[in-house]
């Protein structure tokens, strides 16, 4: 997630290790130390706050209610800002619990990283966070840039993977944010070996942009409605030029016990990228309010 998310947890005794990561790199931060028992968090109250745009409001109010379900007790502070705000807040412990996206928060941690994989990114994370953070189970849910075209496009010329486009490509004009060309122009070509007809700074227009067939292949986030909306495609990133995006809440270890971990983690074992922006298209296409999504998605999946 390239340009929206980069301007968009004290326990000393726990060790956050490879050992406790799932296989979605995340893991359980109050794994008990040998000998020992995993802390709990006493009955506090969990703060579960959020960045200021619907997507990340939407995650919130699914985790606080997942939380609510199982007897926590839960305050909300949404739509607080950046995660430049948001990161010091929660480091603090004025906030407990934020819905984060592991690529973009790796970016923030350590504008070189190079990790592009779900677990590389995860575990290069384990590594930047500071003691008191941590990140739990990552979602299959991810709102990433990629690479879109219309159905008609991806029907007539089989198009599923962006390594499908290289026979095309010089026929294609791409549009993208006005940096798009100049961040990845060089690696398209060097991973996929794509040389386009004609670059576009479409920005926020890119899904119209391919509907009204002004573009033919277009950089779009993976949630967008208008995927939906537009019956766009999202073609296959299998050389992850675009880094994992994976939703993954992030965490102040000290104000989360077991039963607050397994309840994130249950959440990130259902939600997935086609899930998320099907509930997306309800709050940004239909508005409907984004906690009544949250619950019928929550009751959907057992977990509310």
């Amino acid at each position: 997630m390239t340009s929206r998310l980069v301007t968009t947890l004290t326990a000393a005794a726990i060790v956050l290790g490879a050992a406790a990561c799932s296989s979605s790199g995340g893991g359980d931060p109050l794994a008990a130390p040998a000998g020992g028992s995993a802390p709990a968090a006493g009955g506090k109250t969990v703060v579960v706050g959020s960045a200021n745009f619907p997507e990340n409001v939407l995650l919130a109010s699914i985790y606080s209610q997942a939380l609510k379900a199982k007897g926590v007790k839960v305050e909300e502070k949404f739509n607080i800002g950046s995660r430049e705000v948001l990161y010091g807040q929660l480091q603090s412990g004025n906030l407990t619990v934020l819905p984060e996206y592991n690529g973009a928060l790796l970016g923030y941690l350590d504008p070189k990283a190079t990790a592009a994989g779900t677990q590389d990114v995860n575990a290069a994370l384990q590594q930047k966070l500071p003691a008191e953070l941590a990140v739990l189970d990552s979602a299959a849910a991810e709102d990433k840039d990629s690479l879109t075209v219309t159905q008609e496009t991806a029907d007539k010329f089989q198009l599923k993977s962006i390594s499908d486009l290289a026979a095309k490509a010089g026929e294609f004009t791409i549009g993208g944010p006005p940096e798009f060309k100049s961040r990845r122009e060089q690696q398209f070509k060097d991973a996929y070996g794509l040389t386009f007809k004609e670059w576009k700074p479409t920005a926020d227009t890119t899904a119209n942009a391919l509907k009204d067939s002004g573009i033919q292949v277009g950089n779009v986030f993976t949630t967008d409605p208008r995927i939906v909306q537009f019956k766009l495609v999202s073609l296959a990133d299998p050389k992850n030029v675009f880094s994992s995006q994976n939703v993954t809440p992030l965490v102040n270890k000290a104000g989360v016990d077991a039963t607050t971990t397994a309840a994130l983690n249950a959440v990130s074992g259902k939600l997935d990228t086609a899930g998320l922006t099907a509930l997306m298209t309800k709050v940004a296409v239909d508005k409907e309010d984004p906690a009544k999504v949250a619950k019928d998605w929550l009751k959907a999946n057992n977990l509310g």
